[in-house]
């Protein structure tokens, strides 16, 4: 089965309070996008990379800085997840199934990558998540109650799908809570299969997320200083 990637960073990451977006910082002394986008190379022949179109001149400019030569399609990010998404999926096949990743979680493991592939293979959908460990409470009329949270979980990405799923599920129109592709798919009527995810295999979204993610690379070697020349 014909396998692809979306690897999306349309956003403007606003929120690290940086000049450039959040997935060209750099990690390792390489940028974090990069990092990402290598480790689905053994996955898939086709990856397509979404990304804001004001920075696509910046894109081509490091890639030739850093060498970084792994085929990919490059796609407009959209105003949202959503879109960006969306017009990715419009260069997918009808048949096959594709992974959607964050550009900004270049911690995600090779088995983890299998897994999510292997478990769409079989039921078409595939989401990784992890169980909460902090209590939770809801606030209503100025109360607060606490939430069992056994059955919550934290969701990440990949989020693998059937090819005809995903395709079908983005000519929806866009609603608020679609937050990631799990929720588009979902309002058409399917099932969400989870995937049992990792700790290690968190967002890159603040200052802090980075200073961690740094010492997490150096710690656990798990982001190598890879060749780029691919």
């Amino acid at each position: 089965m014909k396998h692809f990637v979306i690897i999306t960073g349309g956003g403007s990451g606003l929120r690290m309070g940086e000049e450039i977006p959040k997935q060209f910082l750099c990690l390792n002394g390489i940028p974090v996008i990069m990092h990402t986008i290598n480790r689905f190379t053994e996955f898939a022949k086709t990856i397509i990379v979404t990304l804001p179109e004001q920075y696509f001149d910046y894109w081509e400019e490091i890639q030739h800085k850093y060498n970084f030569h792994i085929p990919h399609v490059l796609v407009a990010g959209g105003e949202t997840r959503f879109h960006s998404v969306k017009n990715a999926v419009e260069h997918l096949s009808d048949t096959g199934l594709v992974a959607i990743h964050d550009a900004v979680r270049p911690f995600v493991s090779q088995n983890l990558i299998k897994s999510c592939f292997e478990c769409a293979e079989k039921y078409g959908t595939a989401v990784a998540a992890i169980p909460l460990k902090d209590s939770l409470r809801t606030v209503c009329n100025s109360k607060s109650k606490s939430i069992d949270r056994s059955n919550i979980f934290a969701v990440q990405t990949p989020q693998v799908f059937d090819c005809e799923i995903i395709k079908k599920s983005y000519k929806q129109a866009f609603n608020p809570i679609f937050t990631d592709d799990a929720s588009v798919v979902e309002a058409l009527g399917y099932d969400i299969q989870l995937v049992a995810g990792e700790e290690l295999n968190f967002k890159i979204t603040t200052p802090t997320d980075l200073i961690i993610a740094e010492k997490y690379s150096k710690k656990y070697k798990r982001i190598e200083n890879f060749k780029l020349d691919i």
